[in-house]
């Protein structure tokens, strides 16, 4: 889990104080960026047909731009949501369905709706839904108040580099696309460099192959693990 718009310092922080001294993991899934040889090319050319076919993502980005925490408030009260697709992730609503997901507590950051939150509470595992957006966290809250397993899940609103659990968790989900840029793509390597030294290891990195379509073909599926024997945090 990190990617730029994480900092890489306060990325390291929260997971130190959200990681349980049991096994964790945490999956990602993400728009990754060119190795840097390549940004100056195909990166921009990405970034650049993103936006002419969606001016949502444009208005997003202005808003995120002028102010990183209130823009994200700003997108929501103007229903400026371009990433909210309405239903849990694909991806992750498969990995709950198969079985691929470890049971405990698991942390969602920046939740939005809550669809992915909603859809992998069950008895095994608790899910807290966190985002910085109260719009958000209410809508996350008024479409999940008659869910069936709503006892399995809670969504909170909090700054994601400033909140300090009160429990510690045994799952950690990244997907956010990070439409607001600039532009916010990850590399393999921006992940490895957060959590190579606090112990986790990469026991998978594939293709996304169930990536909704403007998506397709430009996301990875990561898992990492941290051992018990490498907790020391």
């Amino acid at each position: 889990m990190g990617h730029t718009l994480f900092q890489i310092r306060s990325l390291q922080s929260i997971i130190t104080r959200a990681i349980s001294s049991r096994n964790l993991g945490i999956i990602a899934s993400k728009q990754v960026r060119m190795e840097k040889r390549d940004e100056s090319h195909g990166n921009n050319g990405v970034e650049a047909t993103t936006r002419s076919i969606n001016p949502r993502v444009d208005k997003l980005q202005q808003f995120v731009r002028s102010d990183s925490t209130g823009g994200w408030q700003d997108s929501w009260e103007q229903g400026v949501t371009p990433w909210d697709l309405g239903r849990p992730t694909p991806v992750i609503l498969h990995l709950h369905q198969t079985g691929a997901l470890p049971k405990g507590r698991a942390l969602v950051p920046g939740c939005g709706s809550g669809y992915d939150v909603v859809a992998i509470a069950c008895p095994e595992r608790h899910v807290v839904g966190l985002d910085i957006s109260n719009r958000a966290i209410m809508k996350a809250e008024e479409l999940s108040s008659s869910s069936p397993n709503a006892s399995y899940f809670t969504f909170l609103k909090a700054d994601f580099f400033t909140w300090s659990p009160t429990e510690l968790f045994d799952l950690i989900i990244d997907y956010t696309d990070q439409v607001g840029g600039p532009p916010y793509k990850v590399s393999v390597s921006d992940y490895e460099e957060v959590l190579h030294p606090m112990g986790f290891k990469a026991i998978s990195i594939v293709d996304n192959e169930l990536a909704i379509r403007p998506r397709q073909g430009r996301e990875k599926l990561g898992r990492w693990k941290r051992s018990s024997a490498q907790s020391s945090l």
